[in-house]
Order: C-alpha cells, then sequence, then structure tokens
C-alpha cells in the first residue's frame, strides 16, 4: 500500500519537531510543508516547500498536521475541511469555544478524521498511571494535583499561560479520570508584562467529585511537570518531564511516636518507581493519527474532546477575571 501524503502547516519550533518525526514515521510520506517565512530551518527535506495553506492543499493530501500560531487555526482548520483532508491541529485547538464550534462542525459533518495534539496523552507515565487508575490500584479517588511551571517561552505571542499550558492539565486530568469538570475557581496573575495572563491557580471538582488543583505559570526559573493522583491507598506522582511514575503506598506499619500519630491521617508507606516503556510521546500521537486515517483501531484526542477543553479553560479566565467559581454543569 502506499504511503499516506501527509502536509505540514507551520514551521516554528512545534512544527520542526511534527517535520522530523513525520519524516521518520512508517506509512507517511510528507510531500509538502507550508510556511510564510519559507524552510528557514531546513527541515523538509524532500518535501515541497509552499507559503500557504491553499498551497499546501492542492499538493494532494491524506492527512495534514496544522502547527500555526492559534490565532490561524480556524481559517486553516476549516480550508482543510472543505478539501477532505483530515487534520491534526495543535491545542489549543482554537482561540475560543465559538471557533471550536465552528471546526468541530466543519470535520465532524465531513465525516473526516480529526483530532487535536494533546500530546500529554501519551506521556509513557500518564499512559501507565490512567491504565492503573482504571485498575483500581489507588481504589477510591480523591484529588489530582498538577504543577506545570518554567520560564517563559519567547515563542508563545498570541494566547496565555491558561490556553497554552493549563489546557495540558486540563486534559490530562479529565482524561486519566474519564470525568469531565463540575466546576472551576481561579485567580490569574499579570507579571511579565504581557497582555495575557502569565500564572494562574485553579481549583475544581469533577463530575465524579474528585477535587482537583493546577498550579501553572511562566514565572519560573525551573522545569516542573508533575500530576499527582491521591486517593484510598496512596499517591501516584507522574514526572511527565522525564516520563517516571512513582507510586506512594499508604503504610501498614503502626507509627509507635503517639505524638506523630495522632497527627497523621496515613502513614509513609513503601514507595515504588515503574519500569515502563518510553517512547517519544510526538512519535505515539501520529503514529496514532495515522492509525485512526487508515481505519484502524487507534486512540486519538478528538475535536470535541479538544472544544471542551478549551471551555474549561475559557471558564478558568471567566472565574479569574469576575472572581467567582464558576458551574460548567450547568
Amino acid at each position: 500500500m502506499a504511503a499516506l501524503r501527509a502536509g505540514l502547516l507551520g514551521l516554528g519550533m512545534m512544527g520542526r519537531n511534527h517535520a522530523r518525526v513525520l519524516h521518520e514515521i512508517d506509512e507517511l510520506d510528507l510531500v509538502g510543508v507550508a510556511d510564510p517565512a519559507g524552510d528557514v530551518h531546513r527541515v523538509a527535506g524532500t518535501a515541497t516547500v509552499v507559503d500557504s495553506v491553499d498551497a499546501l492543499i492542492e499538493l494532494g493530501l491524506d492527512l495534514a498536521v496544522v502547527a500555526v500560531p492559534t490565532a490561524h487555526h480556524l481559517d486553516a482548520g476549516l480550508k482543510l475541511a472543505v478539501a477532505g483532508v483530515p487534520t491534526l491541529i495543535e491545542k489549543p485547538l482554537a482561540t475560543s469555544s465559538d471557533e471550536c464550534a465552528q471546526l468541530v462542525a466543519a470535520f465532524e459533518d465531513a465525516g473526516l478524521v480529526n483530532a487535536v495534539g494533546h500530546i500529554e496523552r501519551c506521556n509513557p507515565a500518564l499512559l501507565s498511571l490512567r491504565a492503573r487508575l482504571a485498575g483500581g490500584e489507588l481504589g477510591d479517588i480523591y484529588q489530582v494535583a498538577t504543577r506545570r511551571q518554567g520560564p517563559f517561552p519567547n515563542r508563545i505571542a498570541d494566547v496565555g499561560v491558561v490556553k497554552d499550558l493549563a489546557t495540558h492539565d486540563i486534559d490530562l486530568t479529565a482524561w486519566v479520570l474519564q470525568s469531565p469538570y463540575s466546576s472551576v475557581s481561579a485567580s490569574t496573575a499579570h507579571k511579565s508584562g504581557r497582555e495575557h495572563e502569565d500564572l494562574i491557580s485553579v481549583t475544581g471538582t469533577t463530575t465524579s467529585g474528585v477535587v482537583v488543583s493546577h498550579l501553572v505559570n511562566w514565572l519560573s526559573p525551573m522545569k516542573e511537570r508533575l500530576t499527582v493522583v491521591t486517593g484510598e491507598r496512596g499517591a501516584f506522582v507522574a514526572d511527565t518531564l522525564h516520563g517516571d511514575l512513582t507510586f506512594h503506598e499508604n503504610g501498614v506499619t503502626p507509627t509507635e511516636w503517639s505524638q506523630v500519630a495522632s497527627f497523621r491521617g496515613v502513614s509513609e508507606g513503601d514507595i515504588t518507581r515503574f519500569a515502563i516503556p518510553k517512547r517519544e510521546p510526538l512519535r505515539v500521537q501520529h503514529e496514532n493519527f495515522r492509525d485512526a486515517v487508515l481505519g484502524r483501531d487507534a486512540e486519538v484526542v478528538t475535536m470535541r474532546e479538544g472544544m471542551a477543553t478549551v471551555r474549561v479553560a475559557e471558564a478558568c479566565l471567566t472565574s479569574a477575571r469576575e472572581r467567582r467559581t464558576v458551574d460548567l454543569e450547568s
């Protein structure tokens, strides 16, 4: 069978990573890349370089990847949908839930495979975590707390930390729990002199009753990507920066020091760091999208799911702006 003809729109930092992986994946042939600035980093290889999504479509595509700034996702996505091209759009899906709804309608009405690049769902630590939670290894789940912080990335200009970074945590939390958000309350800060927020603290709940919290910023000198799930039997800690998963088990040995024991709800038990396969998440994401386009059984993050994530992100911004808790179920 001939390889699928793939096109890539956008050759910024993320686009260059997409180009590298698309060149390496079996059953895919990167035939075209589009960027108004051209291929300044020389990543196109044998692919034809054009300057627009229209010219990219004219090359004849079996699938496309959109990695341009978020403000251009709607226009590019709608053109690809009209052309009948299955498309993966980088997260966030669009700048607003209204724009997301237009993309969802365009691709679903055309019956096209569609996806959003929420790459954390392909992180080995989170894949293992989700499977273990689904298998009941933690028992009753109480809380999910995430921390995602680091220096400001100069490549981001059109959205704030909520839609660029916090959308990772919103999506992965709903996914590992298999439960959508029911409410959020948030506070933001603007410390770097930019138009958009560069820090957010979120607390909320899911429809399953789990308490969630997210701390996200572009103001920290160290890079941190942690997801902690606490439950009846202990706590899982997923370090998605390194793909590590650790389980901190509740202790079964009584604490002999009575003054300490009286202050502890649980005691410290064994700590297990799991040995898990660590494949590159971006490669896994593209293989899954390829398989979905080929009609194989594959899990992708649909645009409808991406729209739900943007809706929660908007609720967080509304909560911070209006200083109130936002009910997402209503």
